[in-house]
């Protein structure tokens, strides 16, 4: 050590050198961990969250090596599993995030366990498999008019499928948006042609 205090002493902090003291989160570090509402989110936050799970998602086949029958490729067509594993992505980010008690990772393991047998019986349900996809079937009730559950599809470009789901769906929320606003950007204020 090359102060003078003994081993395991904090230094004093000036609180008068610090700056932003009133800021939630100090810049440069992450915003903390919260639920995805995808019902609620705009057109811009959910292009975010889209590819952010799926790049979280990519890893975790991977790293866990889950097969489809948890996974699937299409699983960003079926709200069943995207509500899951963005749950599951949610408490991964709480569990290792570095303010988090040093046991989470354990919890968030035990969860993971529960959450894989959960997915499972969605993908069962839903007949989404590796090679090709169907629309999950919906139960109609009496009285509703028949839902059309369209056809099973081969996957041929999974990655390219992504990419053209999230584009739909983020010019679907931003005509939801700007409807929602009168066609005005909250953001900037102009009116959007």
């Amino acid at each position: 050590m090359s102060d003078n205090r003994t081993p395991g002493e904090q230094p004093e902090v000036d609180l008068d050198q610090m700056d932003d003291l009133d800021e939630p989160v100090p810049p440069g570090l992450p915003d903390p961990p919260h639920p995805i509402n995808w019902n609620a989110l705009t057109a811009d936050d959910a292009e975010i969250e889209w590819f952010d799970l799926n790049e979280w998602v990519n890893w975790l086949r991977r790293c866990y090596g889950l097969p489809a029958a948890v996974i699937p490729p299409m699983w960003h067509r079926h709200w069943e599993l995207v509500w899951e594993l963005s749950a599951l992505h949610t408490h991964w980010l709480g569990a290792y995030d570095p303010e988090q008690h040093g046991s989470a990772p354990i919890a968030w393991h035990a969860d993971f366990a529960a959450a894989r047998e959960r997915l499972r019986e969605w993908v069962s349900t839903s007949g989404a498999r590796l090679d090709r996809d169907r629309p999950t079937r919906v139960t109609n009730w009496p009285g509703e008019e028949p839902v059309e559950h369209g056809t099973e599809t081969p996957i041929t470009d999974r990655d390219t499928d992504f990419v053209e789901f999230v584009t739909a769906d983020v010019a679907r929320r931003r005509l939801r948006d700007d409807a929602a606003a009168g066609g005005v950007d909250p953001t900037t204020g102009e009116v959007r042609g």
